[in-house]
């Protein structure tokens, strides 16, 4: 830098004499061209008075406009009145011209003259490239004039020298001097400021000399060496390797010092990155001959800090140990090696800020400041200190609503959060402001502006608030465009959706319609975007979605009293066709069970929202005590009668044959053998608005059910069902559900209830960490039966552990009891488990590996707790 300064100085100080400008500045006043025999008049008539004022700026003139833009060019005008508009607008010189068509090429003709004398000097260029005439042809002519008026000499040879491995030629592009100019020192300047900016260059040194025949200008140029070898002296924090890798310089480059202190910053960085920010980075150069250089870069490591203290300056209101609770980056800690606490992030500590200022605002300090955060860096530790102004505390004053309400005031005030609040916080008034913004939007006004107007009284520290509402206009969807369905048909998509062509605008049946989407499961994500329509009160709306396979191969593996080891897969396809309809093949196969299901559904019959199914199955069981072969099907139609929930009737049919009964199974067992048929039809009411299928976060799922079986054959019951869980987001990300459901049975007269029609509980899907089955009932004689009636409650928190790939921990809280008819339901005296597992959203489907533990088993159930492995839906 300082040769660059001493160069320039040098440079102006050898040229001085009998180049520099004249004292006063000579002005040019430069009239509109004329454009003959050629289109496009008005847009050539600019650009070439526009480079020619460009080009005889640069060459120090003082450029002046006409009044009026009118060609002179096209000699109509006089020289008089030329002279007479170049005398009015006070200018030296007076230049006007015009452009035309001579053998197909673009000829200039450009006059000068001073305004006194009214005796022209005439210029000429002519080329038949178009982008030549605008820019060299101006150019060229520019420089006529300024040797000509300001009797500068012309530059007859320009001299590269110096240069070893920059070629002549790359130096001379850089550089705007050349033969034929004239010569100009700002010009000189310019060219140097280019060279040094190659980077390529120690040293530039400009001379010219007077000729016959001009200026001789000559460069000369000292390169900068190239680096030959990188030395990288570090510890043992970061390897040689990884810092080499983050290197922006190699062997072989130019030695650019601007590059080196930024590869010094890099190294920096990676060190501090890992807390090491006492790091010293430094370096050697080692000159060598044929103008090279061996690089070396010395690092210093220093010791991994972290904060050691956070104070807080200027807070009366509010405890230090307070506003620590209240920002994210902590002091270290006894087990900062496991916490991070005390980790330095100079991004988290500008959160902290906003954080703070945040919850000053949000307690009624509506003057606080925050100041940055000073970091102090001592040795191995660092201290952070916060400077607060606090203000003064004010309450809610008066709260009103104006402007364009569209329901009761009253009404629209019962909304206000901040009302209630006893003093002034700005996240209450930001959540009244969505309420109202949601409450316009659902009546068709998209983009309503809510205004807070805040008024304090410095006096009684009270806050006035006034929220100001201008509705806008009333919104309708013009189109709904859907992209990204390459396998979804459009129809799937739009009937789930609330919203419509040419319907007005809401904003609640927006989400409600991109919640139905994820619903669905056939997409990774729904992307909404809303464009303006062909007018204001018009929108378009894009939907864009991204698919995922939904065609799933599940397994599953487990234990069980009954089958010891068993296992299930089945092979299902939740959008068949991009149509939307599911279709499903499962197999059941252990020790003592052998079952076949298949089953479809089309979700929207007849092209309303009637949902139809149909089951066909092959059931074979070896149960202790008989064996059950049943064969049978069902038929099932849903149709949605409120928000979230629909109504479902089914008919079922079941042919099944008991035989192989023990000669010690009970006497209900017995009186099953040889053939039993059921017919029954049962109706079901289910509401579910979750959010996911699968690791909901929020929403509820309830069910209630009735079946009566005996329309036909020997099998007659009456079995009602009910069902509910609630997801409750808990804190953060955790969520907490809950989970009850109970069940009662009784035998039709002159009919007969088989005991797999009867209440088990115990498995992954019940009660967990009991067997399969292992909770039942007893009959008079001491064997084990199914229940009439059951009870059953589940408690679990849900913890992401990796939110994006759909890894979830669980721990559970399990409970349940089986009863037989004769016997009262006591809630006091269920069988208990405790437990906990992971969830994952695999690419094979919802996966399951979970261990129960029992509390205080009861007799015969065993002790202890198992693990339970399946892919499928949760209760």
């Amino acid at each position: 830098m300082i040769r660059f300064i001493c160069t320039v100085i040098g440079l102006i100080i050898g040229m001085t004499p009998g180049f520099l400008y004249a004292a006063e500045v000579p002005s040019v006043l430069i009239l509109p061209f004329g454009i003959q025999a050629t289109p496009e008049q008005p847009q050539l008539q600019k650009q070439i008075t526009e480079m020619m004022e460009a080009h005889l700026k640069f060459q120090g003139f003082e450029i002046l406009k006409p009044e009026k833009e009118e060609a002179f060019g096209t000699g109509v005008a006089t020289l008089d009145s030329m002279g007479q508009a170049g005398e009015k607008a006070g200018a030296d010189y007076v230049l006007w011209g015009n452009v035309g068509l001579v053998e197909k090429a673009l000829s200039i003709e450009a006059k000068i003259m001073s305004t006194g004398t009214r005796n022209p000097s005439s210029f000429h260029f002519q080329s038949k490239d178009e982008e030549n005439v605008l820019y060299e042809g101006t150019r060229q002519i520019a420089v006529e004039i300024t040797a000509k008026l300001l009797n500068k000499a012309r530059i007859a040879d320009v001299k590269i020298s110096g240069n070893v491995r920059i070629e002549a030629e790359v130096i001379k592009r850089q550089i705007k001097t050349a033969p034929g100019d004239v010569f100009s020192e700002k010009q000189i300047s310019e060219d140097l400021k280019s060279l040094y900016a190659m980077g390529y260059f120690d040293d530039v040194r400009i001379s010219a000399e007077d000729t016959a025949k001009g200026k001789a200008v000559s460069f000369q140029i000292k390169e900068k060496p190239t680096i030959r070898n990188i030395v990288i002296k570090a510890g043992k924090v970061i390897n040689e390797e990884k810092i080499r890798e983050n290197l922006t310089i190699s062997t072989g480059a130019i030695l650019n010092i601007f590059k080196l202190q930024s590869n010094v910053k890099i190294i920096e960085t990676l060190y501090k990155d890992k807390k090491y920010y006492n790091v010293k980075v430094t370096y050697e150069i080692k000159e060598l001959e044929n103008n090279q250089a061996d690089l070396t870069f010395l690092i210093e490591e220093g010791e991994k800090i972290r904060i050691k203290k956070i104070t807080f300056e200027g807070n009366s209101a509010y405890p230090d140990k307070l506003l620590k609770k209240t920002i994210k980056t902590s002091e270290k800690g006894w087990f900062s090696w496991i916490t991070s606490s005390g980790e330095y992030n100079i991004e988290q500590l500008n959160q902290d800020t906003e954080i703070l200022s945040d919850y000053y605002l949000n307690h009624g300090y509506i003057e606080s400041r925050i100041g940055d955060p000073v970091v102090k860096f001592e040795k191995d530790k660092i201290f952070v200190t916060f400077k607060i102004h606090e203000g003064k505390q004010f309450a809610v004053g008066g709260v009103d609503i104006e402007g364009d309400l569209i329901k009761p005031r009253e009404e629209m005030m019962e909304k206000l959060k901040i009302k209630n609040e006893k003093f002034f916080s700005r996240k209450k008034v930001q959540e009244d402001i969505l309420a109202m913004t949601d409450i316009y939007s659902d009546e068709g006004y998209a983009f309503p502006e809510i205004l807070p107007m805040i008024k304090p009284d410095h006096e009684k520290l009270t806050v006035d608030i006034t929220f100001n509402i201008d509705k806008g206009k009333e919104v309708y969807f013009q189109k709904i465009n859907i992209t990204g369905n390459t396998r979804t048909r459009d129809k799937v998509i739009r009937r789930e959706l609330k919203v419509t062509e040419q319907g007005k605008y809401s904003g609640k049946l927006l989400k409600r319609s991109v919640r139905n989407l994820h619903r669905l499961d056939y997409f990774e994500d729904v992307k909404v975007e809303r464009s303006k329509g062909s007018d204001d009160s018009k929108m378009d709306l894009d939907l864009q979605v991204v698919e995922k396979s939904t065609g799933m191969i599940s397994f599953g593996a487990g234990y069980s009293s009954v089958e010891n080891l068993y296992g299930m897969v089945s092979l299902t396809e939740k959008n068949l066709f991009g149509r939307g309809q599911t279709a499903e093949i499962k197999a059941e196969l252990g020790g003592v069970t052998t079952k076949f299901d298949v089953s479809f559904t089309e979700p929207w019959l007849f092209d309303i929202p009637l949902s139809a199914g149909v089951n066909l199955y092959n059931w074979k069981v070896q149960y202790d005590d008989y064996d059950k072969d049943g064969k049978g099907g069902s038929l099932s139609f849903g149709y949605p009668v409120f928000d979230y929930t629909r109504i479902y009737v089914s008919y079922a049919y079941d042919e099944s044959v008991i035989n192989n009964i023990s000669y010690f199974a009970s006497k209900e067992i017995k009186n099953l053998a040889g053939n039993n048929v059921t017919s029954s039809v049962s109706t079901a009411l289910r509401y579910d608005s979750r959010d996911k299928t699968f690791n909901a976060t929020e929403g509820a799922k309830h069910s209630l059910s009735a079946e009566y079986a005996g329309l036909g054959g020997n099998i007659g019951f009456i079995k009602y069902l009910a069902e509910t869980g609630w997801y409750y987001p808990f804190y953060k990300e955790l969520v907490l559900f809950f989970h009850g459901k109970t069940g009662f049975i009784h035998e039709n007269a002159g009919k007969t209830l088989p005991d797999y029609e009867k209440f088990y509980l115990g498995g992954i899907n019940s009660i967990r960490g009991f067997g399969w089955q292992g909770i039942h009932s007893l009959d008079n004689e001491g064997y084990s039966v199914g229940g009439d009636k059951f009870v059953q409650g589940n408690i679990e928190l849900n913890l992401p552990i990796i939110k994006g790939a759909g890894l979830m921990a669980v721990l559970f809280f399990d409970t349940g009891e089986v009863y037989k008819r004769t016997e009262s339901i006591d809630l006091s005296d269920l069988s208990e488990s405790v437990g906990g597992g992971f969830r994952w959203y695999s690419p094979m489907g919802p996966m399951r590996i979970e261990y129960g533990y029992i509390l205080d088993p009861k007799e015969g159930q065993g002790s202890g707790g198992k693990w339970e492995f399946s892919v499928g839906g949760v209760f």
